[in-house]
C-alpha cells in the first residue's frame, strides 16, 4: 500500500552504499490502489513515483515504459533507475 512506501523506500535507502542504484519496475496506473482478485496492486504515474523516491533520498537516473517499441497505452509497466548520493 502507498502508505507503506515510505518505510520501505527508506529501509532501501539505508541499505545501498552510498552512490548505490536501484532499479524499479512498477504496474503504472493513475495512483489507485486496492485488491485485484487476491493480489493488492498499487498503480503509479510517473510524478507520483518521482515523487515517493525524491522523498526517499534518491536521485533519478532514468525512466522508461515497458514493453519497448509499443504505444504508450500498451506500456503497462514503469521502469525506473535511481542512485542513493554518494
Amino acid at each position: 500500500p502507498a502508505s507503506e512506501l515510505p518505510r520501505v523506500l527508506a529501509q532501501l535507502h539505508a541499505t545501498l552504499k552510498p552512490g548505490g542504484a536501484l532499479f524499479s519496475s512498477n504496474p503504472r496506473g493513475h495512483n489507485e490502489e486496492g485488491w485485484q482478485g487476491s493480489r493488492y496492486a498499487s498503480y503509479h504515474d510517473l510524478t507520483a513515483w518521482q515523487r515517493h523516491l525524491a522523498a526517499a533520498g534518491f536521485s533519478e537516473l532514468e525512466h522508461y515504459y515497458r514493453p519497448a517499441g509499443l504505444p504508450r497505452e500498451q506500456q503497462p509497466w514503469l521502469a525506473s533507475v535511481w542512485r542513493k548520493p554518494a
